[in-house]
């Protein structure tokens, strides 16, 4: 087993598979009985928590025939005392930018069948995780309103009814209790009658499934009592029906897809974008519900603003639905078209064309957005406990589908998507329990499982099959505390980082392994993480020409050539803007690193800026050839830049980060010299595209004044004057047509760019409302006031990141990389930039995306977060 970096204990023991997940945003979630742990893999010492609560069960009728049908076998299962507090069944995180915030939510579905969704404490400051919005209770109301589709059930008139229920403290809402018995039976059946005469219309408005429930305290006093008049009469077998309707058992995200008039043209982590949970029920049915992202991301603003409505039903099974998985089908956006897998209990699998342009155009519940392409006989009837479904990008049209089952093994099914043929690749007898976890890693070209005997393995493609390899042994940098024991008895889940470098497991101690009077009070799970960087991809040996010449004793040579080459692809992986910029793994893989063999990080980041660079020959030394292909090079490559730079090669943890703390970190190294001109030189070239788009923007409304620059949520120009200061600061090293944009924005009428821009030249301080000059991007001194005792008392004021204006008092974004603040998104354009562009105007009316901003750092690409107290738990994507 690989040596794992970190440990963190948890106080709840784990139940159900698939208990852990990765979140874009890094943040992992694990499922400990009742509880929610969340954990940052950068901060294990904070913690968030979601405490499921208990479980009151939905009224839906009262049971028919006094206590003979209570006999029924169908409800024998509802008869069973069980505790009140439900356990967490199955959880999934969404895309990034469907919270508030910008951030994931978190959909959370209990052995109760209830399915809620959750969302960060931004604003809160709390470790308890906040609930944004009930899916069973939208779900109920939906199957109310449509009487759960059957119209021939009589309510009930005025009746006396008793409630009865077993222990209420130690109830299961999995099995919900028996409600409404009937006692006076001859009362009961002349009102029905009455009700039956009257017209068919008023009946069907009356028919409200609901029924009051009663805690054993209040039965005597209850009995005396008659309840609502609207309490419909229904069967056992109706009463049974609708609690499986309406349980909830897993639960999973579609990607996320941006929404825009009639297209589905909006890039990713917009303010318009979307995305489709799919929720899978007891009876076979999925509920497809439209979560729509805020219309304008906000960090102060703790009411949620997204809009969930339910868009599609589909009868996908015959039995229970265990497991899911969501994969994009095919290249063509505007054409959005998904794949779900979905398995059953009965060890069925089948896999669906999911039209997702009608899900998001709907207004309406649909339910023929739905193709069956391919029904899954798998070798034996095992439940099917969890599926993971890939799409590599070296082969954009095969879809991987590998399915975990209760027997322990696990089957491998293939898609052309060409051709829409699926071919069975192997069943592969993996372990000797419930496979509990399946998880493709390295762009489809790893899978990790794991099962409930405690095992996790790895398998790799050789030819058309998969053939098992070790997983790495070594991990860079310092181990595990010793203070977790290893006693665990089984894993229940694994999950894999952002970057593909690590990978954190659920697991559960042996209770009779652990210290009784310390660790087993205590003692009851833990999440590990631990490092895949060096995962083997390839049985064939290493040839000659990729060998290294860095000595490193504490790693073979052949992992070590590994590690070399998979965070190079990481690294390449996230060149690609569809991609939230989060590579907190690649970092602390080459920190580790860098503590032994500071050589072998500095021969990495060489070779990897040598091929985004395109250049043929390995940079040299200096990096001077790196400075003159700034201009050549994408915004996100130049983030990428960035991050590495000051989180890896400077020192970046003993000052804040900001450009005019860094320039005194010049000192005798010439080598640490060369890497922050590097930095330096990369955030100019950031912040002058950032500033010739302002520029080109203004200039063009003023041309015309009809273009979309001004719906809500969208980007506007702001801080020209300052931007004009900075421009004749720094002339000397500005391109020509940055000057020529910066003249032309000079020549227009001041009262004119004052009126439609707010145009000031002079800043007033926020405390003692003097004027503060311009002297540098990111801070300011005011001029000051003159206290009493003649002394001149000035402030010092932080600028924003992306207009270059004073900030104000109030909460502001902020970045976890370079600490930047800002109180205005970034427009999208900025990250999308393929180089510098030569004509801003023409780049401009060519981009779909001028009017949209996006809350990542202009400088990092990372996401922008309202910052939190050290001791609260908070992302860190570096």
């Amino acid at each position: 087993m690989s040596s794992c970096f970190h440990s963190a204990v948890l106080g709840s023991s784990i139940v159900y598979p698939n208990a852990v997940v990765w979140s874009e945003e890094n943040l992992v979630a694990v499922a400990c009985g009742t509880t929610i742990i969340i954990l940052n893999p950068a901060n294990p010492g904070a913690r968030g928590v979601i405490t499921v609560p208990s479980w009151q069960p939905f009224p839906l009728g009262a049971i028919d025939d006094g206590g003979a049908d209570l006999l029924n076998g169908c409800l024998l299962r509802y008869h069973l005392a069980r505790d009140n507090r439900p356990c967490v069944r199955s959880m999934s995180w969404s895309p990034v930018g469907l919270a508030n915030n910008a951030g994931c939510l978190l959909a959370v579905c209990t052995s109760a069948g209830g399915v809620k969704l959750y969302r960060f404490p931004f604003c809160e400051f709390s470790t308890e995780w906040i609930e944004v919005s009930d899916i069973s209770n939208l779900l109920y109301n939906y199957f109310k309103n449509t009487n759960f589709g059957d119209f021939q059930i009589i309510p009930a008139g005025n009746s006396d009814v008793i409630p009865w229920r077993g222990n209420a403290d130690h109830e299961c809402a999995s099995d919900p209790p028996v409600y409404g018995l009937i006692k006076d039976r001859k009362r009961r059946r002349h009102d029905a009658a009455n009700v039956a005469a009257r017209d068919p219309e008023s009946l069907r408005e009356e028919s409200l499934w609901q029924i009051v429930p009663y805690s054993v305290d209040e039965l005597i006093t209850q009995e005396r009592m008659s309840v609502d008049s609207n309490l419909p009469l229904i069967t056992a077998e109706q009463y049974a029906s609708r609690n499986e309707m309406l349980m909830s058992l897993t639960v999973a995200w579609s990607p996320l897809l941006g929404t825009s008039g009639n297209g589905v043209d909006i890039p990713r982590y917009s303010s318009k974008c979307c995305s489709i949970l799919a929720v899978g029920g007891k009876c076979g049915r999925i509920s497809f519900w439209r979560i729509l992202a805020p219309e304008c991301y906000s960090i102060d603003n703790s009411r949620y603003s997204g809009e969930v409505s339910l868009v599609g039903l589909l009868k996908a099974h015959d039995t229970w639905i265990t497991a899911m998985s969501w994969a994009f089908y095919g290249s063509n956006v505007s054409n959005a078209k998904f794949i779900l897998a979905t398995g059953s209990s009965d060890g069925r699998v089948k896999i669906w064309l999911v039209n997702g342009e009608e899900l998001l155009k709907s207004s309406e519940v649909i339910h023929d957005s739905f193709l069956l392409l391919k029904e899954v006989m798998t070798v034996d009837s095992a439940t099917v406990s969890i599926l993971a479904l890939t799409v590599p990008s070296q082969s954009p049209s095969k879809l991987l589908l590998a399915i975990g089952k209760g027997s322990g093994s696990f089957e491998l099914w293939t898609l052309d998507m060409t051709t829409n043929k699926f071919e069975k690749v192997g069943c592969y007898n993996a372990h000797d329990s419930i496979v509990t976890g399946l998880a493709w890693a390295l762009d489809g070209r790893c899978l990790y499982s794991c099962s409930q005997d405690n095992t996790m393995k790895c398998w790799i493609f050789v030819g058309n099959s998969l053939c098992e390899v070790s997983i790495p042994l070594n991990s860079p940098g310092l181990k595990s505390s010793s203070d977790v024991p290893c006693a665990f008895n089984s894993c229940f889940g694994l999950a894999i980082s952002p970057g593909n470098l690590a990978i954190a497991a659920a697991r559960r101690f042996d209770a009779d392994l652990l210290d009784p009077m310390y660790q087993g009070r205590t003692h009851r799970a833990a999440a590990e993480f631990l490092w895949i960087g060096g995962q083997q991809l390839d049985v064939s040996s290493i040839t000659c020409s990729e060998k290294t010449n860095v000595a490193f004793p504490e790693f073979p040579e052949k992992e070590l050539i590994w590690w070399e080459m998979n965070i190079i692809w990481s690294l390449n992986q996230y060149e690609n803007t569809s991609r939230l910029l989060n590579i907190w793994d690649v970092v602390a893989a080459l920190l580790a690193f860098k503590q032994s063999a500071p050589e072998h990080v500095e021969h990495i980041l060489l070779k990897w800026l040598t091929s985004s660079l395109g250049s043929q020959s390995v940079i040299s030394p200096k990096l001077l050839e790196a400075f003159e292909y700034l201009p050549k090079l994408s915004s996100r490559q130049l983030h990428l830049i960035n991050i590495i730079c000051r989180r890896v090669m400077l020192k970046a943890d003993d000052v804040s980060g900001k450009q005019h703390k860094l320039e005194g970190l010049n000192g005798s190294d010439p080598w640490v010299n060369l890497w922050l001109e590097l930095l330096l030189r990369s955030e100019n070239e950031i912040l002058e595209r950032l500033v010739g788009f302002n520029f080109s923007a203004i200039l063009n409304l003023l041309s015309d004044s009809s273009m979309d620059f001004y719906r809500v949520g969208c980007w506007t120009p702001e801080g020209l004057p300052q931007m004009e200061q900075w421009v004749s600061q720094n002339g000397k090293n500005l391109k020509a047509h940055s000057k020529f944009l910066a003249e032309e924005v000079g020549k227009v009428d001041k009262r004119r760019l004052q009126k439609m821009f707010g145009y000031e030249v002079d800043e007033r301080c926020t405390f003692c409302s003097s004027v503060v000059p311009f002297e540098s991007t990111e801070y300011a001194i005011c001029s000051g006031v003159n206290n009493e005792d003649g002394v001149n008392q000035t402030h010092k004021l932080e600028r924003c990141a992306v207009t270059m204006q004073i900030l104000s008092t109030k909460p502001s974004w902020y970045c976890m990389c370079c600490q930047r603040r800002t109180r205005k998104l970034a427009p999208s354009i900025l990250f999308t930039m393929p180089g510098y562009p030569s004509d801003f105007k023409s780049f401009l009316e060519s981009s779909a995306y001028k009017g949209n901003s996006t809350p990542c750092c202009s400088f990092c690409g990372v996401l922008l977060q309202r910052l939190q107290p050290e001791y609260s738990l908070s992302p860190s994507p570096v």
